[in-house]
């Protein structure tokens, strides 16, 4: 009777261990469910149907299974990049990993090739395949027609991390913000401002376990993490988010600062990653100027608006410059294009990009894109000065904040009948050379910049030239690669801040920039309008917009077409407003890049139109 009992005791402790390990297991694993808000889960349900759907939401959640690196052609070669790149890959020990399983649900690995049959889909696998299936090296160059200055560079995982938990021995662990644990997915190190949380008695080089922190629903504030920067860990199921952390694991890795060093440090690197779920390389200031780390649909959209030398092209919302330089370079840095931004230190980055890449063709301006036409009519109180150094050197200027001397410039006044000159400065002030009144709140300012020196804004190099806009008609092509939801970028680990109203005023913000960019093509030009979301709002109601409103444009060919036809039909959405998308016919005239297809790419979307003549 005895030994019966005995028996059973035995059994229920091997159930219960294997329970507690099945339990660990899932714990300490990377399994996370993307949330949304209901009703824009409902919009996309209709958009893609609920399979669909289902598998584009888990994509997201995981990295590409791949780099995508573009060569700067001006300073190197692609073969010469390569080699470069196995050189240093070998240095960091990254080449000996095994590749990456793919997103779409399969267990195939995923390939980065690509196969074009005129222009249309591979009816045996409906999508383009990067490169033959014999490249199996972790880095191998692209086989598109006029895409070989592409470099693929291999991933690996999902890997299975043991991450040394025991019984009544907890882990020493660190909660990291959720945009840092994105960046980590992607090959980043884990920096001091990334870091939510941590165990106790945690020293410099102790291996910890990094969880990720999303933020949850809250009555008094919103989204957000819930719980306060420093918090300690215990180990414990009182611990922060214990138990929304499951399945949130992102790898191991060294601490390179005690626990009292990361939260009173300022920067620098808090955790350097020795053991992740998805391994890709770290490009960071690797082969500066010769090469771009650059998401694949994103050249695709540079190639599309076909730039040639000599012409002038206007990327309208540049930042961070990438397709800026790509166009540059298709251009062989022969013409012009202008980069234009919103942001002071964003046009710097631009700047700074176009030096590393040695290209000369680029010019910056600050400036809205709402606001990139400029008017003709404009009062003498908001009028510039500008001034000619030469004729592709305008500097640009208030003039109640900088006096230009003779010698240094020749100052003069634009008059409306000077149109070949264009506007971009606007009209200048008639009174330019009265004594401005200056305020006290300038005096102020000026004494303290005197006091404490120039800042950024100010240093040489670190001034940036402002715009008033450009006439109508004044260039060939323009890209408009808007801001967007950004409801296609991946690794994304929470999405459920966007409403059905926050997408559709991202869409009527589109719309307006778009009526600046139908104004500034000249007839018989290119508009190339891309997005990096999912959102049909942002996308195929865009191109129905344009189609609709401007009898006089037309969508174009694309070369090479590598993405996916678009969404036609319409849908109507929970309040009973009715989107309209594409109409038969017009849907193989885009390309939409599907985060779960075996491409594996973001999500993305380019439409490119023909400018016709415009009505009088």
């Amino acid at each position: 009777m005895n030994r019966g009992w005995d028996l059973v005791r035995s059994i229920r402790r091997s159930f219960s261990t294997a329970l507690n390990k099945m339990e660990q297991c899932e714990r300490y694993s990377y399994n996370p469910t993307l949330r949304w808000n209901p009703h824009v889960e409902e919009y996309f349900i209709k958009a893609y149907g609920a399979e669909h759907f289902s598998r584009i939401s888990k994509a997201l959640t995981r990295p590409s299974c791949y780099s995508c690196i573009r060569v700067n052609t001006l300073k190197t070669t692609s073969d010469a990049a390569i080699e470069k790149l196995v050189a240093i890959l070998a240095e960091s020990g990254f080449g000996n990993t095994t590749d990456c399983t793919s997103t779409n649900g399969s267990n195939d690995t995923a390939e980065v090739d690509v196969r074009e049959e005129n222009g249309t889909f591979s009816k045996e696998s409906d999508v383009y395949h990067l490169s033959e299936r014999k490249h199996r090296e972790p880095i191998y160059k692209c086989q598109i027609p006029g895409l070989e200055y592409i470099v693929f560079v291999r991933g690996s995982g999902p890997h299975t991390i043991e991450y040394g938990d025991a019984p009544g021995k907890p882990l020493k662990e660190v909660i990291v913000s959720r945009k840092c644990a994105e960046a980590v997915l992607r090959g980043a190190q884990v920096f001091v401002p990334g870091v939510l949380a941590c165990s106790a008695h945690v020293e410099k080089g102790d291996t910890v376990a990094v969880s990720v922190a999303v933020e949850q629903s809250s009555l008094e504030s919103g989204w957000g993490v819930g719980f306060t920067r420093g918090t300690v860990l215990q180990g414990l199921q009182t611990d922060p988010h214990y138990v929304e952390r499951n399945g949130l694991y992102i790898g191991q890795g060294m601490t390179m600062m005690s626990r009292a060093g990361i939260f009173r440090a300022l920067e620098g690197t808090a955790i350097e990653m020795t053991n992740r779920v998805y391994s890709l390389p770290s490009f960071h200031d690797v082969l500066e100027g010769e090469i771009f780390l650059q998401n694949l649909p994103s050249i695709v959209a540079a190639h599309a608006l076909d730039p040639h030398r000599g012409e002038r092209v206007l990327d309208m919302c540049a930042a961070p410059g990438g397709k800026t330089t790509a166009i540059a370079i298709l251009m062989k840095d022969e013409g012009e294009v202008v980069a234009v931004d919103r942001s002071h230190n964003k046009v710097l980055d631009i700047e700074k990009l176009a030096a590393e890449m040695g290209l000369k063709c680029i010019t910056t301006y600050r400036l809205d894109a709402l606001k990139a036409v400029c008017k003709r009519n404009q009062s003498a109180d908001n009028a510039t000065e500008y001034c000619s150094k030469g004729k592709s050197d305008i500097t640009f200027a208030s003039s109640n904040t900088l006096k230009l001397s003779a010698k240094d410039a020749e100052c003069f006044t634009m008059e409306e009948s000077d149109a070949g000159l264009t506007c971009e400065g606007d009209i200048a002030n008639k009174k330019a050379n009265q004594r401005s009144y200056v305020s006290k709140a300038d005096i102020r300012k000026n004494a303290r910049r005197l006091r404490n020196g120039p800042g950024r804004n100010h240093c040489m190099g670190g001034r940036v030239e402002n715009s008033k806009g450009f006439p109508p008609n004044s260039f060939d092509r323009v890209l408009l690669d808007a801001p967007c939801s950004a409801l296609g970028l991946r690794p994304r680990l929470f999405a459920a801040e966007e409403t059905v109203e926050s997408l559709r005023n991202h869409g009527k913000y589109q719309r307006r920039m778009f009526d600046q960019a139908v104004q500034l093509v000249r007839p018989g030009g290119v508009i190339v309008y891309s997005t990096c979301t999912i959102n049909p709002g942002e996308n195929e109601a865009l191109v129905r917009y344009a189609l609709d409103t401007y009898k006089f444009l037309s969508l174009a060919p694309q070369h090479p077409r590598i993405g996916g036809p678009g969404l036609i039909g319409q849908c109507e959405l929970y309040d009973g407003l009715v989107e309209e998308w594409l109409r038969p016919g017009e849907e193989t005239l885009v390309q939409r890049f599907d985060p779960s297809s075996p491409l594996d790419t973001i999500g993305f979307f380019i439409a490119k139109f023909n400018v016709g003549q415009k009505d009088t």
